[in-house]
């Protein structure tokens, strides 16, 4: 069977690994435009600490259980998807703030042994593991939280893909009318194709007379280096950081700290670091951490999240032949790999084993 994915982000590799593994020949088409969600995304792997309680939860649950299945399985083929538990904190200065978010993960680490063990730390305690956080905050610790790079992550899935024979195509592709693809080497053809294109997928299916409420909301993420004096090197083992608004720090190895993100829902494709956008960042970083006060700001990335009018993925069948995989919103990094064997199993026709009635494009 032949499936042509269209997207090559974290959701479309994904999706390719899946089918490629399965036996299907598969071609991954991408017009590799500026702004993937992918690239720019922070890579916080850690669904239980989310205060969503809706449909989303036991997807992101369930996704956030199968990272370390499917990471180990890559390891396997000696492709490395940088994925790493390291612990994350909620952190507040409010005690009662605190006691929520314990009793919160506390319940939800009983049905997730993968959710590691939950404790309170006071603000010396929470100091010791994240040194550049502001003295005041007290912290809820999440043992099994964990980081991604993003990039990483969709090089080792594309890698492990080509291994088992999927094939690539760059530049833009459109639907006809009639259904076929065509692109600029010429005509796609395939038994069955996943939209797998973020932001784009509207756009994408637009010729096919299907309106999928996607929109891109523009995130606006920095990447700081601290300076060399000792610290750079512990980066590496330093927890995710998780206010109580939506913006976040995580650390890698280097000295090289995240902060994040605004969300510009009504952005567009607005591919810019804007003044506001950039303030919003720092403010928020440094009022909980001022610790990076003093780090050099290296980077600012933009990346257009596929969002819904309902926050929740787009998963399913639109028709025959014709599945999508987008509306990830900021949770792509973390839902999209495990989104993906769901997807791949529609797309040869089997039963994904999921329950995606939630999902549904045909909730629109």
């Amino acid at each position: 069977m032949r499936v042509l994915v269209i997207g090559s982000g974290i959701g479309g590799a994904a999706t390719a690994w899946h089918l490629a593994r399965r036996g299907a020949e598969v071609v991954v088409a991408d017009a590799a435009r500026p702004g993937s969600a992918t690239e720019a995304g922070a890579g916080i792997v850690s669904p239980w600490t989310s205060r969503r309680q809706d449909a989303l939860y036991p997807l992101a649950a369930a996704a956030g259980r199968y990272y370390r299945e499917f990471t180990a399985e890559l390891a396997e083929l000696g492709e490395e998807s940088s994925f790493e538990v390291v612990g994350g904190m909620i952190v507040s200065a409010e005690d009662a703030e605190l006691a929520e978010a314990h009793e919160r993960l506390a319940a939800r680490a009983a049905d997730a042994p993968e959710a590691g063990e939950v404790r309170r730390l006071d603000p010396a305690q929470a100091r010791e593991l994240f040194p550049a956080l502001a003295p005041g905050l007290g912290a809820v610790h999440l043992a099994g939280a964990g980081r991604v790079d993003g990039h990483l992550l969709r090089r080792a899935l594309l890698a492990a893909a080509e291994r088992q024979g999927a094939k690539f195509v760059e530049g833009e592709v459109a639907f006809r009318a009639d259904g076929t693809v065509a692109s600029e080497a010429g005509p796609l053809e395939a038994d069955s194709v996943v939209v797998a294109a973020g932001a784009w997928s509207r756009e994408l299916l637009a010729p096919l007379g299907i309106d999928l409420p996607v929109t891109p909301h523009r995130g606006q993420i920095s990447h700081f280096v601290l300076p060399d004096t000792g610290t750079a090197a512990a980066t590496a083992a330093w927890p995710v950081v998780l206010p109580r608004s939506s913006h976040y720090l995580l650390a890698f190895g280097g000295g090289r700290v995240v902060a994040g993100a605004t969300r510009e829902a009504e952005s567009g494709f607005d591919y810019r670091v804007t003044a506001a956008g950039q303030r919003e960042v720092l403010d928020n970083a440094l009022a909980v951490a001022p610790g990076l006060a003093d780090a050099t700001l290296v980077e600012t990335r933009v990346g257009f999240r596929p969002g819904t009018p309902d926050d929740l993925p787009v998963l399913g069948l639109l028709r025959p032949g014709l599945a999508v995989s987008t509306g990830f919103g900021a949770g792509g990094l973390t839902n999209a790999p495990f989104a993906g064997k769901l997807v791949a199993a529609l797309a040869l026709g089997e039963d994904p084993g999921f329950d995606l009635g939630p999902f549904a494009p045909g909730r629109f």
